[in-house]
This record gives C-alpha cells, structure tokens and sequence, in this order.
C-alpha cells in the first residue's frame, strides 16, 4: 500500500498527532530561559564597563590603599567573577538585591521609592500617547487625502524623530527660563507647606506636566502612524465594503467596525512602548531631575553602584517581558486566527 497516499490521512487521525505543550507552559518556559538570560547579561555588562567604585571611594574620601583592599572584601568585589554572579544569583533566590556602594542602605528600599515616582510618569505619559495617539490615527485614517491626513503624518514623523533629552531642554529654557510658568525639576517644591491633600497633588501635578509632555510628544506619532495605517488596511476589507454598501453611515463605520478591527496591531505597539518608554523615561527625568527609576540609574551609572545598576535594569527588563506576554495573551483573545494557531 502506498503510504504517500495514506500520509495525509493519518496526519488527521488523533494518534498520530504530534504531542505539544499548552500555549501557557510553553510561554512561561520561554520567559523563564528569558530572564535568566537578562540576569547574566546585566550583571557581566557592569563588569565590562570602565571604572570602579574602590577607585572613585579611594579618590573621593583619600583611602589609603590598605582601606581601598578592606573596602573591595566588604563589597564582596575581591572575588572572582564567576564566584560574586553565584553569590548574586543565590541572593536574587531569597529576594535580596543587595546593599547600595553609595547610598548605604538596601536597593530594594531605595528602589522601591522611585519606582512610585516612575510609575506616575510613564502612567500619565501612557494615557496620554495611547489615547491621543489612536484618536488621531483614527481621524486622519478617516480623512485620507485631506490637509488634515497629511499634516498630522508630516507632524507624527517630525515628533517621532526628535530626541526625548532635547525636547526636554526646549520645554526648561521655554517654560521654566523664558516664560517661567512652570516648575522644571523635582516632583514637588522644596520646603513647601502644605495645608490640604488638594495642595500637595496640585505641587505634584505642575511638577508632572513638562516630563509627561515631554515623553508624549516624541512616543505619540508611533501610535498616531500605527492606527492610521492599520485602519486604511482595514476599510479595504469585504465587511466594510458591505457595511457601507448598507448604508451604514460614515461615523459608525469608522469606529465600530474599523477600529476594533484596527486595535491588533495597537496592542503590539502597547507592548513595545514599554520597552521604548524605559529609554525615554531616564533622559526625561534625568533633565528634570524627576526622583524616579530614570534619574537613578543615571546616579548609579556616574557612580558604578553595581547592586542599584543590576535592580534597575532588572526591573527594566522584567517590566518589558511582561508587557510582550501581556500583549500575547491579548492579541490571542482578539484575534481567533492567532487562538487556533
């Protein structure tokens, strides 16, 4: 009997499967060898860099070189490579980012304090880029051909090209040295009295709107750009051919039928912000000098605190490998095609 024949017919039979993992499993594998993966490269990438912190402690206080020694054994930086990555690892398994060079004190505390910081920043930057962004996307995709259309992908193009640090530095001298309307830098007023809650969050939020500004402006056109070209490909589809061929008038076609089905690719871009944002969101609150994750890493760099350096780029990364699961999970719940894959 001709097996070439029978082939394709035992490939549906259910013996004959192949056997896979769940979708989930597979997934959380993936992530796993993921972030093991960034737990090496982070901790040797502050090894490679240039400097030590002995060396800046000896200079900066005048160590002698038996204090300097002392100091590299109390730092755990007497050892091997190999042998103080062990000893990091097996502090990461109990929870334990380690004790700060310069700041004497836990990371976990000292991050744990501007992680809040870093969180209203990208949080009201987000809002704003993503909701403003796919409402654009969707006006200009509405009025293809018009002045409107071309000037809002002329405008996303210039935006998307700028640097996040100059923009910065245009909104401080304009705002802050010109115009002197708003506050440039900081979260809150030095030595500020406040007699209500309602004065605080008014302190914090004119402290909050040039570095929020700031990231959206250059991270918008992304999604301005994202939507509209998804949302013309969608008008070609069959449905919306026939959705107008009913009748159907221009405002419900465009956001109930071509803007749901124009959100896939959205989402992707979602995901990817978070890891565009981290890069953005250091520049931003390092020129404004915003007390977040940002401005931190940026300390610790000019300081070659290792422990601060390996949690922030930890917690970079990790933020990162959630937001793409997140978005795949999301693109399988809107999208059959992708759940029967």
């Amino acid at each position: 009997m001709n097996t070439e024949v029978l082939a394709p017919v035992l490939e549906g039979v259910p013996g004959k499967r192949r056997l896979h993992l769940p979708y989930m499993v597979r997934k959380l594998i993936g992530l796993g060898i993921t972030l093991l993966a960034v737990i090496a490269f982070n901790f040797l990438l502050f090894r490679v860099l240039p400097g030590d912190p002995v060396r800046l402690y000896a200079r900066s206080g005048h160590l002698s070189a038996q204090q300097a020694e002392q100091l590299r054994v109390l730092l755990g930086l007497n050892h091997p490579v190999w042998e103080q990555f062990l000893i990091y690892l097996r502090s990461l398994a109990h929870g334990n980012l380690g004790f700060s060079y310069t700041y004497h004190e836990p990371v976990s505390t000292i991050v744990g304090e501007r992680m809040v910081n870093t969180l209203i920043l990208l949080g009201a930057a987000t809002i704003l880029v993503v909701g403003v962004g796919v409402l654009l996307g969707v006006m200009a995709a509405a009025r293809r051909g018009t002045k409107f259309d071309s000037n809002t992908v002329v405008g996303s193009l210039v935006l998307w090209s700028m640097p996040t640090f100059w923009v910065g530095l245009l909104f401080v001298f304009a705002f802050g040295v010109w115009l002197n309307i708003l506050p440039t830098n900081g979260i809150s007023t030095p030595g500020a009295v406040y007699t209500n809650p309602l004065q605080a969050f008014a302190d914090v939020a004119s402290h909050l709107i040039l570095p929020t500004i700031t990231l959206a402006l250059v991270d918008i056109g992304q999604f301005v750009l994202v939507t509209r070209s998804s949302l013309i490909d969608v008008f070609t589809e069959d449905f919306m051919t026939t959705a107008k061929a009913k009748g159907m008038s221009q405002r419900r076609l465009v956001w109930k039928h071509g803007t749901r089905n124009a959100l896939l690719p959205v989402v992707t871009a979602s995901a990817l912000y978070i890891g565009l944002i981290v890069g953005g969101a250091i520049q931003v609150e390092t020129v404004f000098s915003w007390p977040g994750m940002g401005e931190l890493t940026y300390e610790a760099v000019n300081r070659r605190d290792y422990p601060v350096l390996e949690a922030c780029f930890l917690i970079f990364a990790i933020t990162v490998i959630l937001a793409n699961f997140v978005s795949d999970l999301l693109y399988r719940r809107l999208d059959p095609r992708v759940r029967e894959a």
